[in-house]
């Protein structure tokens, strides 16, 4: 680790910034010991000491300030140092010894769906279904919702997440929304309805289940209000989308609510081409607070619609800026671990029968995966079970055949049970695994009772992506609203492989505080191509930081989950600060 203490360092840098011109032997001996990498700028507009900087950089050294000029850190060193690059107009910041880490990215969120706190009925909460109840019926009271009005709800996880471990019936929706038209929306893959949604959307009786997906149905044959996968979109097409000054409005909420996170960068997994543009929409205007890479989401039913799709894109891939940008198309190949969908080699525990389901025709998606390639897009596919990451490699495989993919960051999303061998090939295809561990914590008992203990142990393997891909081939992420967005109980759930029981899943595949660190700050920049403009604390990167409320170094193991930032400045500008 670098220390500040060499005198000399501290009047070649101060020199420097000052204009006068320090002896070459004194200049290199501040630009070794302060981490500075240019001496171009003068009188930052501020200067940050007094702290535990935690840079991250190559060397993980540690500083105790920072200097940021236009929004850009432009020196990195001691609190002496950075002083006496100050002019009167410089603004000076005692952090009181306080630690500061890189802003976070959070490499997998639908950062979107933070933003609609205020809009729909917050299930998340409930931990029965008739809690889930009152809180629908209190949102339609509250809100004055007025009859044949829409009502919907937060995303969660009722299996996980309900004392009755199961999704909620149509009738029960009915009981206390009578008169409205329900949709409640999950993790994904899985909805409920009620029977004026399921009445307005044409399902009845004799509906068929559409391709890839299913209409669940009582023993009468009738449907229960739940539905699975493409099903889903039949009741979701229907609903009236919000205004774009209204989709505008929910994207700065949502941003907020990840910078009191730490979050100041992520990637936004699957997105329209309307949400893109308020992504866009919202930087233009200057409000944008978090840097967001964005997927596409593409129709991938069919290899013609896919290929209509691509043909007549709005946009093209690493289109934007510094603050929203392309970063490529994503599609589906199967379900998830907690909603018995995860499509796997093997089967689940207790059901010889059941191995998952495959979200799309595999000739179709080969073939999709071809024409985005030659076009130019990179391509990020969304498989936990490893017979879907399969599917995934020799897609790839074909594709890179045809247009090399190297060099150009294709990944598997989520990759929750890759296997060894599945790794080791996804390292010579030159592809990233953007694994999420935040599936294990309050979902690894769920995760555990469907897919059986051997699964479990080896779910999300992080110690052997490292080891096998590096920190630029995988990332930390939650793939929030999905699960929790906090960064410091995915380190801790990184570090420990703990769930909030104390049970450990995976205990071979923990990582050190510092590579967990890694991950959630060097390694989602990759996504982005932005390895070289964020993640570390260094001159010429972006300003973007977090005051935390403990020693994330320092803290006992246990303490780690229960950090939190107390100050989250992205760009230089503080865009969140719980401080009195």
């Amino acid at each position: 680790m670098t220390r500040f203490s060499n005198p000399t360092s501290v009047r070649a840098i101060a020199a420097a910034f000052a204009g006068r011109v320090p002896t070459a032997a004194a200049l290199a001996a501040g630009l070794a010991l302060s981490g500075c990498a240019h001496m171009g700028s003068s009188n930052p507009d501020v200067v940050y000491v007094n702290g535990k900087i935690v840079t991250v950089d190559k060397d993980f050294s540690i500083a105790q300030g920072v200097a940021i000029k236009d929004g850009r850190f432009v020196a990195v060193g001691s609190s002496e140092a950075m002083r006496q690059l100050a002019s009167p107009a410089t603004r000076v910041v005692d952090l009181g010894g306080r630690t500061v880490v890189p802003g976070l990215m959070d490499s997998h969120t639908h950062m979107d769906g933070a933003g609609t706190v205020e809009t729909s009925a917050q299930v998340i909460k409930a931990s029965t279904v008739a809690e889930a109840q009152d809180i629908i019926g209190a949102f339609i009271r509250d809100r004055k919702v007025p009859a044949g009005q829409w009502v919907q709800t937060s995303r969660w996880h009722p299996p996980s997440q309900l004392k009755e471990q199961r999704y909620l019936t149509r009738q029960e929706l009915d009981a206390v929304a009578p008169d409205h038209l329900v949709f409640v929306q999950t993790v994904g893959h899985f909805a409920m309805a009620n029977s004026k949604a399921l009445a307005a959307a044409g399902i009845t009786r004799g509906t068929p289940d559409p391709v890839g997906g299913k209409i669940h149905r009582d023993a009468a044959g009738e449907a229960t209000g739940v539905l699975e996968s493409t099903a889903v979109g039949i009741v979701e097409k229907i609903i009236p989308p919000p205004t774009f000054e209204q989709t505008i409005a929910q994207n700065i909420a949502a941003q907020r609510v990840y910078n009191r996170s730490g979050i100041t960068s992520t990637v936004v997994a699957g997105l329209e081409e309307e949400q893109i543009r308020a992504y866009f929409a919202v930087a233009e205007r200057g409000q944008a607070t978090v840097r967001a890479g964005m997927f596409w989401r593409i129709p991938a039913g069919s290899a013609e619609e896919c290929e209509k799709s691509l043909n007549a894109a709005k946009f093209k891939d690493n289109q934007g800026n510094d603050w929203a940008r392309l970063a490529g198309v994503k599609l589906i190949s199967d379900g998830g671990m907690t909603l018995k969908s995860a499509f796997i080699r093997g089967n689940y525990a207790n059901e010889p029968q059941n191995r998952g389901r495959v979200a799309v025709d595999p000739a179709a998606y080969q073939r999709c995966v071809l024409s985005a390639n030659r076009q130019g897009w990179r391509v990020h596919t969304h498989a936990v079970g490893d017979a879907a990451v399969d599917l995934v490699l020799k897609a790839y495989a074909a594709a890179d055949q045809d247009r090399s993919i190297r060099g150009r960051r294709f990944s598997v999303v989520h990759g929750s049970l890759i296997a060894p061998d599945q790794i080791s090939q996804a390292g010579k295809l030159d592809m990233r695994v953007d694994a999420q561990n935040a599936f294990m914590w309050d979902k690894a008992a769920t995760v555990e009772r469907y897919m059986g203990p051997l699964l479990a142990q080896r779910a999300v393997p992080t110690r052997q992506l490292l080891d096998t891909l590096g920190i630029g081939g995988t990332a930390a992420g939650t793939d929030n609203e999905v699960n929790l967005l906090n960064p410091f109980v995915g380190m801790y759930l990184m570090v420990t492989r703990k769930d909030p029981r104390g049970t450990v899943y995976g205990a071979d595949q923990k990582v050190s505080r510092e590579e967990a660190l890694r991950l959630y700050t060097n390694a989602g920049p990759y996504l982005t191509f932005d390895e070289n403009a964020k993640g570390a604390i260094a001159p010429g990167r972006f300003a973007d930081m977090v005051v935390l409320s403990a020693d994330y170094l320092g803290v006992p193991e246990e303490q780690i989950k229960d950090i939190v930032a107390t100050q989250t400045i992205v760009g230089g500008r503080v865009v969140y600060d719980a401080r009195p």
